[in-house]
C-alpha cells in the first residue's frame, strides 16, 4: 500500500470498554439485572454495554474493541514491551541463554537478518491463569471505583537493567494472566448474548494460551543486522528465497494494469493482512520506540547500546490496519495507549454461528520512521484441539466476506474505485475459510491447514 493510500485512510476507533464495565457485566447478566435493586438507568446503561459489545464483534462491526482502566496492567506493560526490544537486539547466543533459563522460545528464524518482527512465545496454563483471575476478582470489584489510571508519560524510558532479564518469565505469565481474564471476561459476555456457555466452555477445555512478545523491527536495525551476519557468512537459503521473491513479483508486474497489484498490498507492511484462527486475541496498545545507533562498536553492541525514546503513536493510530467486514474498506486502528484491543477470531466466528465476525487485519509501517520500532505483547486465546467444528447453523451468505456486489458497476459501488480494487486484492492474497475449513475438522486440524495455506508451499507468507 502506498504512502498516499495510507495518508487517505480511514481511521476506526473502536468501541472502549472500561475495565470495571467488563468485570460487571461477565458478573452479572441481564436476568440479574432485572431482579436486582439497580437503578433503572443501570440497568438501561448495562444493556447498552451489551448491545455495543456484540455490534462490535458482531458481522457489522470491526470485530474488535478497546479494554481501558485494566488495574495494575500499566507498569508490566511498559516494563515487558521494553524487554521485548531489548531481547530482539542481543547478540544471538546471549538471547539463546536467556530464552532458555526463561522458559521462552520463538515461532520466527531468529537467525535470520531479514526478518520484520522477532518474537518469544510462552504457553500459558488456563487453570493457573483462571485462579489468578478469581481470586482478584472480588476484590478487584470493591476496589475498583477508588483507583485512577497509572500516568503514563509519553517521553520518558524507564530504565531497563540487564538483570531485569531475570524477571521476564514472570513478567511474560504475569501480563499473559492479566489478558487471559478479558478475554474470559469477554466470552462470558457473548455467551449471555448468543445463548449457552459455547465460547467460555470452549476456552476452559483448552490445556493452553499462547503468549507472544513481539518486536517489530525498524529499517536501521535490519541494516545493523545485515551487517553482522555478512561477518559471519552468506545464508545461501535466503538468497534462494529472495530469487524467488523476485520471480514472484515479475509474475505480478504482468497481471491487469487496473488492479491493485499484490505487490503493493504487501508492501511496507510490518506483518501480512491475515485471520487469527482462534478464538479472541488480546493485544496490548503498541510502543513505539525511536531508536539512535552510535557510530561505533560491534554490530550488536551498536543495537543494544542504542539511545533510545518512547514517541507518540505515528499519524496518531497504532498501525493495526483491519479490512472491514461490512463496509469493505481499510481502516486504521487508533485506541488509548494504555488499552488493551481484543480480536475475534475464526473459532468464535464458526463456534458463535457467524453472531460474531472474525477481523482481518495487518500491521503496517509507518512510511517516513526508518528509525522506529514498534512493541506488543499477544495473547492467543484459543479452543482445545479435540474441538469439532461444523458449519451447522452458520450463515451461508456470511461464508464469503463481503466486500460490495463484485459483479455490479463501479458507479453502483458505495465504495470508491481504489477501495472496492484495494479490498479484493487483499481478499485474493488471504485463503478463504471454506478452502480451509471442511465439517467436522478438528481444532488441530483447522489449525494445521490454515498454517499450511499461509505459510506453506505458495502461501501467503511463505517468504516472509
Amino acid at each position: 500500500m502506498d504512502e498516499a493510500a495510507v495518508s487517505n485512510s480511514s481511521v476506526i476507533e473502536p468501541f472502549e470498554l472500561s475495565y470495571s464495565d467488563l468485570l460487571i457485566l461477565s458478573k452479572y447478566n441481564e436476568i440479574d439485572d432485572s431482579s436486582s435493586s439497580l437503578s433503572e438507568e443501570e440497568i438501561t446503561r448495562r444493556k447498552s454495554m451489551r448491545r455495543c459489545i456484540m455490534e462490535a464483534l458482531g458481522p457489522e462491526g470491526p470485530g474488535l474493541l478497546s479494554i481501558s482502566g485494566v488495574t495494575g496492567a500499566s507498569v508490566l506493560r511498559r516494563r515487558i514491551l521494553l524487554l521485548g526490544r531489548e531481547l530482539a537486539l542481543l547478540d544471538p547466543e546471549r538471547r539463546k541463554r536467556i530464552l532458555k533459563e526463561q522458559c521462552l522460545g520463538s515461532d520466527v528464524p531468529l537467525k535470520d537478518p531479514d526478518r520484520s518482527v522477532s518474537s518469544f512465545a510462552m504457553q500459558l496454563k488456563y487453570a493457573e491463569g483462571v485462579g489468578n483471575s478469581q481470586s482478584k476478582e472480588d476484590k478487584e470489584l470493591s476496589q475498583i471505583s477508588s483507583l485512577g489510571n497509572n500516568g503514563f508519560n509519553m517521553n520518558k524510558m524507564m530504565n531497563i537493567q540487564h538483570e531485569d532479564f531475570h524477571h521476564l518469565g514472570s513478567s511474560f505469565k504475569e501480563l499473559g494472566f492479566i489478558m487471559m481474564d478479558l478475554g474470559i471476561c469477554l466470552a462470558r459476555i457473548c455467551d449471555w448474548s448468543i445463548g449457552g456457555h459455547e465460547l467460555e466452555l470452549s476456552l476452559m477445555e483448552s490445556s493452553s494460551a499462547k503468549g507472544r512478545l513481539i518486536h517489530y523491527h525498524s529499517v536501521k536495525e535490519n541494516v545493523v543486522l545485515k551487517q553482522s551476519e555478512k561477518k559471519l557468512g552468506i545464508n545461501k537459503s535466503r538468497i534462494s528465497c529472495k530469487k524467488n521473491a523476485k520471480h514472484d513479483k515479475s509474475k505480478m508486474d504482468i497481471s491487469t494494469a487496473n488492479e491493485v497489484q499484490p505487490c503493493d498490498i504487501m508492501s511496507n507492511l510490518w506483518q501480512q493482512w491475515h485471520y487469527d484462527y482462534g478464538i479472541f486475541t488480546v493485544l496490548t496498545a503498541p510502543m513505539f520506540l525511536l531508536s539512535t545507533l552510535p557510530g561505533e562498536g560491534g554490530e550488536y553492541n551498536r543495537l543494544f547500546d542504542s539511545s533510545v525514546q518512547e514517541c507518540p503513536y505515528p499519524d496518531e493510530h497504532t498501525h493495526l490496519q483491519i479490512l472491514h467486514p461490512r463496509k469493505g474498506k481499510v481502516f486504521m486502528v487508533k485506541t488509548s495507549p494504555e488499552s488493551f484491543i481484543i480480536q475475534v477470531g475464526e473459532s468464535a466466528d464458526i463456534l458463535s454461528k457467524g453472531k460474531l465476525c472474525a477481523t482481518l487485519h495487518c500491521v503496517h509501517r509507518p512510511p517516513r520512521c526508518k528509525d522506529m520500532s514498534r512493541e506488543t505483547f499477544v495473547l492467543f486465546l484459543q479452543p482445545a484441539w479435540t474441538k469439532t467444528f461444523t458449519f451447522s447453523g452458520y450463515p451461508v451468505d456470511q461464508l464469503v466476506f463481503d466486500c460490495g456486489d463484485s459483479k455490479s458497476s463501479d458507479d453502483d459501488c458505495p465504495l470508491n474505485k481504489h477501495d472496492r480494487r484495494l479490498a479484493n486484492g487483499i481478499l485474493k492474497l488471504v485463503p478463504p475459510l471454506m478452502s480451509r475449513l471442511k465439517d467436522g475438522m478438528s481444532f488441530a486440524e483447522f489449525s494445521r491447514e490454515t498454517t499450511k495455506q499461509y505459510y506453506g508451499g505458495r502461501g501467503l507468507q511463505a517468504n516472509r
